[in-house]
């Protein structure tokens, strides 16, 4: 099992930033890969951003791309996404997840994750 408790979220003016974080538990971090995920009411839950074992490979979805930056510290089994120029849509619960990989890629479906987090709420005010 594979513990996750993301941080971080709250209210944020448009254009302003939040990093969240998501610390994990249980099992070897470096093993797996971490997505960071978004649902908003009414939406389904898309992934944002995700990073391999490594580190040295990520993927972000079109519409953050060039704002929200993923990072990982597997000594401080610790994932991040740092989230700059905030627009109302992104307003949504932000979910951390885990999947084991034995490749350094990145898993972009849902299918690809193991263990999620509880959610952290981002707010985004015009």
């Amino acid at each position: 099992q594979v513990q996750l408790v993301e941080s971080g979220g709250g209210l944020v003016q448009a254009g302003g930033s939040l990093r969240l974080s998501c610390a994990a538990s249980g099992r070897t971090f470096s093993n797996y890969a971490m997505g960071w995920f978004r649902q908003a009411p009414g939406k389904e839950r898309d992934i944002v951003a995700g990073i391999s074992l490594s580190g040295r490979n990520t993927y972000y979805a079109d519409s953050v791309k060039g704002r929200f930056t993923v990072f990982r510290d597997n000594a401080k089994n610790t994932v991040y996404l740092q989230m700059n120029g905030l627009k109302t849509e992104d307003t949504a619960v932000y979910y951390c997840a885990a999947g084991h990989r034995l490749d350094d890629y990145v898993g972009i479906r849902r299918s690809n994750y193991d263990y999620w987090g509880q959610g952290t709420q981002v707010t985004v005010s015009s």
